[in-house]
């Protein structure tokens, strides 16, 4: 707002004393004049606004709920999630982690065993979406001077980001120091941020991908390695049907010890009152495969009923674990079987 003082007016003044019968003219002249200064005031005010910078917004590597502003020259990285200036070897990597391993991590933080990190300094730091710890310090890998920084923060209760642990590290090497200064670091962690998980991006991550959901929605994934499959209002899966279906690396060496594996796999399961029912081999979409059909209890002291499938091959193995409750097994398990035949390896 521009307030103009309106006194001692002396262009006017003169006009009235001048005896000549302009200062009427005067007054208009006078009152247009000052309106073309506004103009130009807003004009110019406006083309500043308009000509500056663009908000920068946050960027996500595919399949993380965690993003930021890369900094500089760093790009998304196609090595590992997060991002890197591959020219000057700096590195940002983002770990999108359950909430639940926030403490193991922010004890470690304050651990006294810091694998060679010198000169360690922590503070707490609020950033635009959050607080945090930062760890900053210096090593030396092979012979190169590292500067490492680290943002160690969780989302809060009822974020719409709900049970989320982050750790932002940042790595830089001497040579690039002039360039991503501390200043320059602790701008883009400022500006970390978080997104409700992007489920689309996280299945064209996974190694299969589900050509038939036979009515199951996903509840969630596990980037790179599984999903979770419901069915139901909500995603306590000890109320209603649900699958898992992951992928393991290895496996038993020998075809006869491919059954006693599968049973090692389900007996370890946090399952209550297990007891099988049925186990043999069997083909799965043309591979071999085992089979286990056992019994439980749920947590509310319902009967379940449960089936394994194990998909041997390439090196590793697929998983595939079922459950729903007895009374409706029959149903579900068409259901459960409609999945398994459309899980296509990439």
């Amino acid at each position: 707002m521009v307030y103009v003082k309106r006194t001692g007016r002396p262009g006017i003044a003169a006009a009235r004393q001048d005896g000549l019968g302009r200062t009427g003219s005067v007054v208009k002249e006078g009152r247009l004049m000052m309106r073309v200064v506004l103009v130009l005031i807003i004009s110019v005010w406006t083309g500043f606004v308009a000509a500056g910078p663009a908000t920068a917004e946050p960027v996500f590597p595919p399949g993380l709920r965690v993003g930021l502003e890369p900094p500089v020259d760093a790009l998304v990285s196609k090595r590992f999630p997060g991002f890197e200036d591959i020219d000057r070897k700096v590195a940002i990597t983002i770990l999108d982690l359950p909430g639940a391993a926030y403490p193991d991590l922010e004890a470690a933080a304050f651990g006294k065993n810091q694998s060679g990190l010198l000169d360690i300094k922590r503070e707490t730091f609020p950033f635009d979406n959050g607080m945090g710890f930062l760890i900053t310090g210096r090593t030396e890998q092979n012979g190169v001077r590292l500067n490492k920084w680290f943002l160690l923060t969780t989302t809060t209760v009822g974020s719409r980001v709900g049970n989320l642990t982050t750790l932002v590290s940042v790595e830089v090497p001497d040579s690039a120091a002039a360039i991503y200064t501390d200043a320059v670091v602790r701008k883009a962690l400022k500006t970390v941020a978080f997104r409700p998980p992007p489920l689309d991006e996280q299945l064209a991550l996974l190694p299969f991908k589900l050509e038939e959901m036979a009515g199951f929605r996903v509840m969630q994934v596990m980037p790179g390695s599984g999903v979770i499959l419901t069915d139901g209002p909500g995603n306590n899966i000890n109320d209603q049907p649900y699958m898992i279906v992951g992928v393991g690396r290895g496996g038993p060496g020998a075809i006869a010890d491919r059954g006693r594996f599968a049973r090692d796999l389900l007996t370890s399961s946090p399952i209550r009152d297990l007891s099988v029912q049925l186990s043999e081999p069997m083909r799965i979409t043309g591979a071999p495969g085992y089979e286990i059909r056992a019994t439980a209890t749920s947590l509310s002291g319902e009967p379940l009923s449960i089936v394994q499938w194990v998909r041997f091959g390439g090196g590793g193995f697929m998983r595939i674990v079922a459950v729903a409750r007895t009374a409706v097994w029959n149903d579900q398990f068409t259901r459960f079987r409609a999945v398994r035949d459309g899980i296509d390896i990439k």
